[in-house]
């Protein structure tokens, strides 16, 4: 990859001092765009992509509450990384806007793990990429179909509130949701690209903000989005949070504890599908009746029901059975491989790790995020310093724990959901598309939950089957550090943006081929 550095333009003060740096007196200073735009070139088996690479903090303003008018007072400094390639023809680019989650992630996850021009070398289960970390180019890249505009979300990445703002004021639902959509907003105004088709990609908690986002630039602004990514899933908390009184989480956590079993050999000569397939059926079936009986159940059926789940799920059915039958998803990661003295990945259940405390009821620390976050947390900065010529005088939250508690206020005495959300932008905008991309290894946010919120969305038949497309992983939350997977659902991305799953659907023969080959 050649980079050919540009000067930030007068307009782009991006070796100028921070809001922070120029502070002074009582008043807090007024805040300043600081972004720099590099040219690029990636080099691809088709050819070079020259492409221009934007990165920094914009701020937004909004107009005060009240009787008098006022200009637009600053209220956030959000930064992002915006990837363009120069136009060749009439026809405007798509653009992809995309963050992750948490809440608390910054989006450097989906940003050199899948989307970017650029990708992190993080290695996979079994094998941590070692230091010194490094970028490769990735010729897999969504910037080959449509721009990309990477986000983060307030207190995360170098996203902070403007001078004598509170962060807390974002760190919510709707409040996040809102200041996201605001900043689509401007990004579109300040670019000139109204007229671009708009895809929203969202990761883990970063669906439930694409869902909301996405219905909420519907419901405030008219702006229709032509597609929303959903990977790894949440869209209603109710199916994957274990509280009192709720047995949603275990029926649907099932299927992903077999899978996990599956992969660390607890089904020896089983494909996979088979052993998933066997697990949502008595996920589905016989599991909600065994449930819903409690102390009605005979012992002798409890005792049986145990050894049936011990033996999907790789466990003792002793332990199931003391359990009450209900195996919550700390606890499962912690007992699974507990003989070989091991814990068990939630974000990616086939990383394991040493356990502390071979006796410990739940899982102290999560060795997938161990074992994969360091190499990001190296290149981000690098690379932001390095090849974008970007610095600041904050920290890049990676991870960041000050956005808590975060605030669900409009969920009051009922769970948080934002499948009604996507259930009324989907009536509302009948052009516009989702795919959902589940690992099966993710116990985090559970494939069968997703599946069975989206088969409940308040939209027609013929919408659910013709709009929505599902596809699946064989590995975890962020199933792109499994190189097979991250190859697949690259080209499912493209097909999505590009238009060409729905002429593959539309062609039967084109099926046909694709099968042939």
């Amino acid at each position: 990859m050649s980079d050919q550095p540009s000067p930030a333009r007068a307009d782009q003060p991006g070796a100028g001092p921070s809001a922070a740096e120029t502070r002074g007196g009582d008043k807090p200073a007024i805040p300043e765009d600081r972004l720099v735009t590099t040219v690029h070139s990636l080099s691809l088996p088709e050819g070079p992509l020259d492409y221009t690479a934007t990165a920094g903090t914009v701020v937004l303003k909004e107009e005060p509450e009240g009787e008098e008018y006022d200009r637009g007072a600053a209220y956030a400094e959000l930064f992002s990384v915006s990837y363009v390639v120069p136009g060749t023809d009439d026809a405007p680019r798509p653009v992809m806007f995309a963050f992750n989650g948490g809440p608390g992630a910054s989006t450097v996850w989906l940003h050199l793990g899948l989307l970017g021009p650029r990708r992190v070398e993080s290695g996979d289960a079994g094998a941590p990429a070692a230091p010194p970390h490094q970028l490769l180019d990735n010729h897999e890249t969504i910037l080959k179909d449509a721009d990309l505009v990477v986000v983060d979300a307030m207190t995360t990445g170098y996203s902070r509130p403007a001078p004598g703002q509170k962060p807390n004021r974002h760190h919510g639902l709707a409040e996040d949701r809102d200041l996201i959509a605001a900043f689509i907003i401007d990004w579109l105004t300040r670019n000139r690209r109204w007229t671009s088709p708009i895809y929203l990609a969202g990761e883990s908690y970063g669906t439930t903000r694409a869902s909301a986002v996405a219905a909420h630039l519907m419901d405030r602004y008219y702006v229709a989005v032509a597609g929303i990514a959903l990977i790894s899933p949440v869209l209603d908390f109710g199916t994957i949070v274990f509280s009192a009184g709720n047995d949603r989480p275990y029926l649907h956590y099932l299927p992903t504890y077999a899978a996990i079993a599956h992969a660390h050999g607890k089904h020896e000569g089983r494909l996979l599908q088979d052993v998933v397939d066997e697990a949502e059926a008595f996920a589905e079936q016989e599991y909600p009746a065994l449930l819903a009986a409690g102390a009605r159940l005979d012992p002798a059926q409890k005792q049986e029901a145990a050894a049936r789940i011990g033996a999907l799920i790789g466990v003792d059915p002793d332990w199931v059975e003391r359990a009450d039958l209900r195996v919550e998803h700390l606890a499962f990661l912690a007992e699974l491989l507990r003989e070989e003295g091991l814990v068990t990945g939630r974000i990616d259940g086939r990383f394991t790790a040493p356990a502390g405390n071979g006796n410990s009821a739940r899982m102290e620390t999560d060795p997938s995020i161990d074992q994969l976050a360091p190499s990001y947390t190296a290149t981000i900065n690098q690379y932001l310093g390095g090849e974008l010529e970007f610095t600041s005088d904050v920290v890049y939250e990676i991870m960041s724990g000050r956005v808590h508690p975060w605030s669900y206020k409009d969920f009051e005495n009922r769970s948080v959901e934002v499948a009604s959300d996507l259930a009324r932008l989907l009536r509302k905008s009948p052009h516009t598309t989702v795919l959902v991309s589940h690992g099966y290894h993710d116990a985090a946010t559970p494939f069968h939950a997703s599946e069975h919120v989206l088969a409940q969305l308040a939209i027609p038949r013929e919408d659910y089957s013709d709009r929505i497309r599902v596809e699946y992983y064989e590995a975890g939350h962020m199933m792109y550090c499994h190189e097979p997977s991250r190859l697949a659902l690259s080209q499912h991305l493209s097909e999505w943006v590009t238009g060409a799953d729905a002429a593959a659907v539309d062609d039967p023969d084109a099926e046909d081929d694709a099968a042939t080959e």
